[in-house]
């Protein structure tokens, strides 16, 4: 009998997980494998994979990920580290925090932007937004 494989483990990262249209989450998502948002979330998320926000979808929180792609709106810190990529119809309204940016003309960004390899090597996790109270 051969010795057991850690079959979940290896599952887990190579899994993609859609929220599709029409679909609203209220609560923190937290993924080893890749996620997809094309509705609502509110809530932070973290994936440990990529990231990819469709034309429609809305993250109200932050984004914690490897890499991401974004289409949609985020009101949140986004924390990317390795590649980000800002597509025509992106909308962010929050700090960005990655090690490469790319923006297609057409994307709006409000927010501070560091980049660069430092940021890789950041552990700390973004300040919620959600939580925060205005003075």
């Amino acid at each position: 009998m051969l010795g057991k494989s850690n079959k979940n483990q290896s599952t887990d990262a190579g899994s993609v997980n859609l929220i599709g249209t029409g679909t609203k989450i209220v609560g923190d998502i937290n993924s080893n494998g890749d996620v997809r948002i094309d509705g609502n979330l509110v809530g932070n998320l973290h994936t440990s994979g990529k990231f990819v926000l469709g034309p429609n979808g809305v993250v109200e929180g932050n984004v914690t990920s490897n890499n991401a792609d974004l289409s949609g709106e985020v009101k949140g810190v986004v924390q990317v580290t390795e590649m980000l990529s800002l597509k025509s119809t992106a909308r962010i309204n929050g700090d960005i925090i990655t090690g490469k940016l790319a923006i297609e003309p057409g994307a709006t960004f409000t927010g501070t932007c560091n980049m660069g390899a430092k940021v890789k090597s950041m552990h700390q996790p973004a300040k919620s937004v959600l939580n925060a109270t205005t003075a």
